[in-house]
This record gives C-alpha cells, structure tokens and sequence, in this order.
C-alpha cells in the first residue's frame, strides 16, 4: 500500500504554483520528496514559495512565466526536459475572477465589462489548455503523465452574478472529460488527466464577498454555509488527500473524473 501512495522524486510542474491554492499543493507535495516546479508571472512571489519549500527540507525550483504565451510555457519545458530528463505531474492551479466579470447587485448582465470577462475566460480557460497542450506532447513521448485541473463548485451548480468564472470553470470540466480520452485513446493508460472541483474556500479574491473586515459571514457567506452540509468553508488541508490520490498510482485507472471537495456543497438541494 504503501508504495502506491509513494511520490518520493516524482517531477511535478505547478501553475499559477505561487498563488494561495498553488502553494499549498507544493507544499504538500514537497513533504512527499516531490520536486516542485513553481510557474508563476512574478519570479520574485514563485521564488518565496520556493524558499518556504526548501525551509521545511523540500526541493523545488522557480520558473516565471505566462500561461498565455505559448513560447514561455514551451521554454518551461525545455528547461525542465533538460534539467530533470522528464516531468511526472502537471497541476493546472493558474486561473482566478475579475471584478468587472461579475454582476454586482446594482448591475444588470448587459453592465458586464467585457474586457474582464475575456481576461477571465483566457486565464482560466486558455491558461490550462495551453500548458496542457504544451506538456502532453511531452507526455506522448514519455507514455506517461499526469495531467490535474482544477474546477469549481460553481462550475455545477452556476453562482449567481459570477457569469465568467462560472462558465470558464464548467468549460474546464469539458476539457478534462475531452483530453483524458484523447490522451489515453491515443497514447496509452499511462497519460491520466482529471481535475479537481473544490467548494468555497476563503482566498484573497473572495475574501470580501463571504467576509465582513471582523470576519462575520455576508449575506452571501450566510447563503453558502447554508447549502453546504457540514456547515463550513473549506480549509487548505482540506484538499490535500484529493490531491495525493489523484498523483499516486492509487487512482492510476482513474481519468476524465472531476473530484469533488465541496462539504457536500453540490448535493445539496431546497
């Protein structure tokens, strides 16, 4: 059992590596002996993670790019072919929402800035397709890989106001279910591709939206606490086993699967 669950020198790529989610991915996957490659537009915040890592008897290593330039996600994994021979895992965690892609309570759909949406739309959508059609090509010629996206919780069930995050997270879950089977169909049982759907979980970019400046749940805190069964908002530990099973041989015949981690957020009903 144990070596199944064993990721000890595994090569593992995180984008968007140095956000709130990202960096906990790395780090759990540090303490397995993974080593971390941190994405990351900001080389200084990418380098930081790195550090942290290190500080707790980890490997990793930064890499500054943008998952919307084809040549600098291509110049990423050169310098991993080259300095490593191979990469084992990579985790699509670049993405994230726009103010100006939601509908405020005094807006209507047609107020929408249409400049925000596509920026939403490119970064969430664009910014894992990309990487993974960039990675894949290496992972064709490895006849192996793991390729791990991440959803949403309102990529089932779409929030109200939040029309592009919504609609690019429901987009990436097509994505998914589409590339496992080309990958496997084409190249083998050993390219796996499957994403990870987290509920509501307190980030910088939500954190206004849920929380009042003392802490106290806003009305639309209150609504979401209300339709999630356990009665809370996810903590960073919280996605970590989902995390390892989908990068252990534990899940090696699992693929196009959206793994939920929600506190039972999309089973809920009126």
């Amino acid at each position: 059992m144990d070596s199944i669950f064993n990721l000890k020198g595994k090569i593992a790529l995180i984008t968007g590596g140095a956000g709130v989610l990202g960096s906990n991915f790395a780090n759990v996957l540090a303490k397995q002996g993974v080593i971390v490659g941190i994405v990351s537009q900001s080389l200084q915040k990418a380098e930081n993670t790195v550090q942290n890592i290190e500080k707790n008897g980890g490997q990793a290593f930064a890499v500054q790019a943008n998952v919307l330039n084809k040549e600098e996600v291509e110049k990423v994994r050169d310098f991993i072919v080259e300095k490593y021979g191979r990469l084992d895992i990579l985790i699509n965690a670049a993405g994230g929402n726009m103010p100006g892609a939601t509908i405020q309570p005094d807006q209507a759909v047609y107020d929408m800035k249409t400049e925000d949406l596509q920026q939403v739309i490119d970064l969430n959508i664009i910014g894992t397709m990309l990487p993974s059609q960039v990675f894949s090509a290496l992972f064709a010629e490895q006849k192996q890989g793991n390729i791990i996206n991440i959803s949403s919780a309102s990529a089932q069930r779409p929030l109200t106001r939040v029309v592009g995050y919504s609609a690019s997270k429901a987009a990436i879950d097509n994505f998914t279910q589409w590339m496992a089977v080309e990958l496997a169909s084409k190249y083998g049982e050993g390219i796996r591709v499957n994403a990870i759907s987290p509920g509501f979980f307190i980030g910088e970019q939500n954190r206004a939206l849920l929380l009042t400046p003392e802490g106290n749940l806003t009305p639309r805190g209150e609504k979401i606490i209300g339709q999630t069964p356990m009665g809370r908002f996810g903590k960073p530990e919280d996605i970590d086993g989902a995390l390892l099973y989908l990068c252990s041989d534990m899940s090696k015949f699992v693929t196009g699967t959206v793994l939920k981690v929600d506190g039972g957020f999309a089973a809920a009903s009126i």
